[in-house]
């Protein structure tokens, strides 16, 4: 594709967000940046999440992870559906009743401020990886599309991301995220939807002939009852309601869209709307990965293979179809998608970074509107910096980025689920000064059990390693348990 072509898009595309930064930021007060005035209407929020929910990962990694996985992933995403209701009828009510801006703010009611700083701490590793290797794919893409062509060098082209994602988010946050995400979510669906109009026309077959070539094909398999296999059912439909759970109901970047709403009321109904419309938009898109390979096959287009026959790069399965193969129309669309995502993936997250950090470390709450816009600014700033670093540290990975935010954020995300299921559940207070010491030997274990198993019993933890850490943590939360009982 024509490199000037691309770089129109982006532009024109800047520009429309940069709009939108200009509109949202009239009337903006010393909280817009943090929690947009609790004005946020439910359903714009919902359709926004959507985006920051499926972000460059599940716009390129789900279709190409199809090819070694099948369908399997859908099995999670009921999980998913499950969790998201304990998300809507417990955890909202909870942060709600609480006023809280960062909802880590519930761990210092329940045990402690260092049990406080330990939640908000292992958040802050979790989304500082998990923004960075989502932006990581959606910059590969980029160089590969433009960048490259202009001998831009791949760190500089991440330097200009950030640098955009600051332009227009730097002056009302979470205010002007709420209508870009939305912005951004139409353009991530268009781009699947196009894609799979133009892989339908070149087979010259009616739409429904196309589900029942889809639904026909060895992908097509939904169910994985191997007791042994990371794929497992129950393991993924546990670990979907588990990482749910975990990675939105206890996401500063997620569950601070939702706290944005006007009442408790409209914030359940974002978080319903936003789990039904996210489950059909990642159905789509494992549709999509079946016809991709159907298209590939078709065309004689090679796919690399390891020694053991496994798909290689698969990632690059849809941008090179999209880019090279399906025309210019897909090719615009399927970019446009891509940017959407680049950008909705690191702009929620370093705004939920900056807000997490700045309340739960530097207590913002109680500073001059003069510090507080000082402060923000230079958080954000080592932010965006730790984000590059750990693009760079990742810049060679091979295999589907997905996968690997899954399984690091069983590891990440498992003890603030252990303290969030104790402090809810039980009544049962702890010696707060050794909490983080329990919360950092849990994923220590678990990793440690997962090997062994993998290794030795040749059983595969798969996902479900976020249910087997926060077990740990539970336990050892329970060593430390005092004689008095939380009221």
């Amino acid at each position: 594709m024509n490199p000037y072509l691309v770089l129109g898009i982006i532009a024109i595309y800047f520009l429309i967000l940069m709009s939108i930064s200009y509109f949202t930021s009239k009337n903006r007060s010393d909280e817009s940046y943090f929690t947009g005035d609790r004005q946020s209407p439910w359903f714009l929020v919902a359709f926004g999440m959507v985006g920051a929910g499926l972000s460059g990962v599940t716009f390129v990694s789900l279709p190409g992870m199809v090819g070694n996985n099948s369908l399997y992933f859908f099995q999670f995403i009921l999980g998913n559906v499950v969790g998201y209701l304990f998300i809507t009828f417990v955890l909202i009510p909870l942060y709600f009743k609480l006023q809280l801006v960062s909802i880590y703010g519930y761990l210092n009611n329940r045990f402690g401020n260092s049990s406080y700083k330990t939640g908000s701490l292992f958040f802050l590793v979790s989304q500082s990886f998990g923004a960075a290797l989502r932006l990581l794919l959606a910059g590969k893409i980029l160089q590969f599309a433009l960048f490259d062509t202009l001998n831009v060098p791949f760190p500089v082209t991440i330097i200009i991301i950030l640098l955009l994602v600051w332009l227009y988010t730097n002056k009302s946050g979470i205010k002007t995220i709420v209508w870009t995400d939305t912005l951004q979510t139409v353009f991530l669906i268009l781009g699947a939807v196009i894609s799979i109009y133009s892989i339908v026309n070149s087979f010259d077959i009616t739409f429904a002939e196309t589900v029942s070539k889809i639904a026909k094909h060895e992908y097509f398999s939904i169910f994985n009852w191997d007791s042994g296999s990371g794929n497992n059912f129950f393991k993924q439909f546990i670990a979907g309601i588990l990482v749910a759970i975990a990675m939105i109901g206890l996401d500063q970047n997620m569950m601070q869209k939702t706290l944005t709403c006007k009442n408790q009321w409209d914030a359940q109904k974002n978080t319903l709307t936003y789990s039904l419309i996210l489950a059909v938009t990642q159905f789509l898109f494992l549709g999509l990965g079946v016809l991709l390979y159907i298209y590939a096959n078709k065309n004689g287009i090679p796919l690399a293979t390891d020694d053991a026959g496994l798909l290689l790069n698969t990632d690059t399965l849809f941008p090179n179809l999209a880019l090279n193969h399906l025309g210019v129309i897909a090719g615009i669309c399927f970019l446009l998608g891509i940017i959407a995502a680049s950008f909705s993936s690191v702009d929620s997250s370093l705004t939920a970074l900056t807000t997490s950090f700045t309340y739960d470390f530097l207590d913002i709450s109680h500073k001059t509107s003069v510090e507080r816009k000082k402060l923000k600014n230079w958080v954000l700033f080592g932010f965006s910096v730790l984000v590059f670093a750990i693009i760079m540290l990742f810049a060679n990975s091979k295999g589907d980025v997905i996968s690997l935010i899954f399984k690091v954020a069983g590891y990440t995300y498992g003890p603030l689920l252990g303290l969030y299921m104790f402090g809810m559940f039980t009544k049962i207070t702890v010696n707060d000064k050794w909490v983080p010491i329990v919360c950092l030997l849990a994923p220590i274990t678990t990793y440690a059990l997962s090997e062994y198993s993998s290794l030795v019993l040749n059983f595969d933890f798969g996902f479900v390693n976020i249910a087997v850490n926060a077990g740990i943590t539970v336990l050892g939360l329970l060593l430390l348990r005092t004689k008095n009982e939380f009221n």
